[in-house]
C-alpha cells in the first residue's frame, strides 16, 4: 500500500511536469489539426522541449502501472487527481496562466469532491482486481470512445464558425477525458496481466486480451487530441477538467468492470458517490466561453 501511494505521488509530479513542458513547447508552433494526425506528430517530434514533456508523461505511465498493481482503482484515481494542485501552480508560474475567479472556485469544489472520494477509502481493505470480463469491458469502453470522438468533432465544427465566442475548451477537455478514462481501464488491465519479473511468458497472455489494443488506440488518439486542445486553450483548465472526467469514468466503470466492491459502510458510500456527483455537477457549470483577451502566442488562451 505504501509503495502504491509513493508511486502515485511520483506519477503526479511526472504528469504535471510533462503537461506544462508540452504546453510550453506548443507555443509558437503552427496550428495543429486533429484531422491531420500525421502532420501533428511530425511537428511535435520536431520540438525537443515537447519530447522532454512526452518522456515525463511516459515515465508517469510506468509509475501508474505500479499504482494499479497495489491499490484499488478508486483509491488510485483519488491520489492521481491530487496532483492537480501541482499542475495549477506550475501553469501559473511557468506558463503565466491566470484562471478566472469562477474557475478557481470550481477547482476548489472539485478538490472538495476529491477529498470526499479519498476519505471513503480510509479504514477499508478493498480487493485489488486484476481482470475484467471482455464483453463487459468492451460494452463500457466502445460507446465511451465513440462519445469522446463525437464530442471532439462537434467542438471542432463549432470552432470553425466565423462569429463564435472564444472557447474555454471545456468540450475539448471532456472529450479527451473520456478517451483517457478508457485508457485508464486499459492500463489497469495491462498492470494485472503483465508480470515484470517474467515479461516473455506473460506477454502472450496479455496480447490475448483487449487491454493492449485499447491502450494503443486511446494512446494515439488521446495524444493528438490532447495536444490540439492544449495548444488552443489553457492547461490550467484543460487538464483539471480532463482529469476529473477521466477519474469519474474510471471509478464508475472500473468498479463495475473489475468487480471491485463499493464500501459497505453507509458513510463511506455516501462520501464516494457524493464526491462523484459533486465533481460532475461542477463540470456542467463551468463557463464555455472565454471572456479574457486572447493570447496569440498560445501561452494562456485560445487565439
Amino acid at each position: 500500500m505504501v509503495w502504491g501511494v509513493a508511486a502515485a505521488l511520483v506519477a503526479n509530479v511526472l504528469y504535471s511536469t510533462g503537461f506544462v513542458l508540452e504546453k510550453r513547447a506548443l507555443a509558437g508552433m503552427p496550428p495543429l489539426s486533429a484531422a491531420r494526425p500525421g502532420r501533428a506528430l511530425l511537428l511535435l517530434l520536431g520540438r525537443p522541449l515537447w519530447i522532454c514533456g512526452a518522456l515525463a508523461l511516459g515515465l508517469g505511465f510506468a509509475a501508474q502501472l505500479a499504482v494499479y498493481r497495489t491499490l484499488p482503482i478508486a483509491a488510485a484515481q483519488g491520489l492521481f487527481l491530487s496532483g492537480l494542485v501541482l499542475l495549477l501552480i506550475l501553469s501559473s508560474v511557468v506558463l503565466g496562466e491566470r484562471p478566472s475567479g469562477r474557475e478557481r472556485r470550481a477547482v476548489a469544489v472539485i478538490g472538495l469532491a476529491l477529498v470526499m472520494v479519498v476519505s471513503s477509502l480510509y479504514g477499508t481493505a478493498e480487493e485489488v482486481s486484476r481482470s475484467a470480463p471482455t464483453g463487459l469491458l468492451l460494452a463500457l469502453c466502445v460507446p465511451t470512445l465513440a462519445a469522446g470522438l463525437g464530442l471532439y468533432a462537434a467542438a471542432e465544427r463549432r470552432g470553425r464558425r466565423r462569429h463564435r465566442q472564444p472557447t474555454t475548451g471545456v468540450a475539448y477537455a471532456v472529450a479527451v477525458g473520456l478517451i483517457y478514462g478508457v485508457s485508464s481501464l486499459a492500463i489497469k488491465g495491462v498492470s494485472g496481466h503483465l508480470d515484470t519479473s517474467d515479461l516473455v511468458n506473460s506477454a502472450p497472455t496479455l496480447l490475448a486480451t483487449p487491454y493492449p489494443y485499447l491502450l494503443m488506440l486511446t494512446g494515439v488518439s488521446g495524444l493528438v487530441l490532447s495536444q490540439t486542445a492544449l495548444q488552443r486553450c489553457r492547461a490550467s483548465l484543460i487538464v483539471p477538467v480532463c482529469s476529473t472526467v477521466s477519474c469519474v469514468f474510471t471509478i464508475a466503470s472500473g468498479t463495475i468492470a473489475f468487480a471491485e466492491p463499493l464500501p459497505d459502510d453507509w458513510l463511506r458510500l455516501l462520501l464516494r458517490l457524493g464526491g462523484t456527483v459533486l465533481a460532475v455537477t461542477v463540470l456542467l457549470t463551468l463557463p464555455r466561453h472565454d471572456t479574457n483577451t486572447p493570447d496569440p502566442e498560445g501561452t494562456g488562451h485560445e487565439a
